[in-house]
């Protein structure tokens, strides 16, 4: 539990709610209050699920995350040329100290699963190329799939243009004639338009379906949610480099 004072101020600066001088006129104005609408006074103690703004919970604590089905034509990044993934989440994310940051990069012509958070040390082991979850992805290509492509890519001796080293094994299901879903375990930049590029084929739209243990379920295109404690947890141990 945190004590009053000054603390509730900078923490719902940190939350992105404003400068501390927003934050202590929103707290000024009495719009600040527990979850059975009593005022919050100084030398009181609060928790972060116990306090309200406006009569709404807060936004997601530290160290959060977040899955979002990013939409086709989004970019990852806070300053590019709209629109941001951020345009879909709430204006006071960007706000946030530390911000809430992609895990990797989904690419603006990819759609699907994308991870945030505010952890830079979760961030990090997420993205480091020496750990590595199974990123999971729909691709629908220009022409008809070549029945050799699932054994190319498990061999584990296929090379992008460019690379001076071969991918490391990758598995693929040939879903219909022009449908492929592709599991993956490293990063490589557009690795996986680039994959189907090195076996004669192109990617006309990519989307990624499921990350590690998470999936998009039935999260609309666009929309977000913030993981449960428990599926947080599945990512401790996991890491994963973006491709796409």
């Amino acid at each position: 539990m945190i004590s009053l004072d000054m603390a509730l101020i900078k923490y719902l600066a940190s939350l992105g709610y404003g400068t501390r001088r927003e934050a202590t006129a929103i707290v000024s104005a009495r719009r600040v209050t527990r979850v059975d609408g009593t005022r919050l006074r100084d030398g009181d103690v609060f928790t972060h699920d116990d306090v309200r703004v406006d009569g709404e919970p807060l936004d997601p604590p530290a160290g959060c995350v977040i899955l979002l089905n990013k939409p086709v034509g989004y970019v990852c990044s806070t300053q590019d040329v709209p629109p941001l993934v951020y345009d879909l989440l709430p204006p006071r994310f960007t706000r946030r100290s530390p911000i809430i940051a992609p895990v990797g990069r989904l690419d603006r012509d990819t759609s699907g699963l994308l991870l945030l958070t505010d952890d830079g040390a979760l961030n990090h082991r997420l993205t480091s190329p020496r750990r590595h979850v199974p990123k999971t992805y729909r691709a629908l290509l220009a022409e008809d799939v070549d029945p050799g492509v699932p054994a190319s890519f498990a061999s584990g001796t296929l090379m992008l243009k460019g690379e001076p080293t071969p991918l490391l094994p990758a598995s693929a299901v040939i879903v219909s004639r022009r449908e492929v879903e592709i599991t993956v375990v490293e990063g490589r930049y557009h690795q996986v338009r680039r994959m189907f590029a090195a076996v004669g084929n192109h990617v006309q739209s990519l989307h990624r379906i499921a990350m590690g243990p998470h999936t998009l379920g039935s999260l609309p295109t666009g929309a977000w949610r913030v993981l449960t404690d428990e599926e947080r947890a599945l990512l401790a141990d996991g890491s994963s480099a973006q491709g796409g």
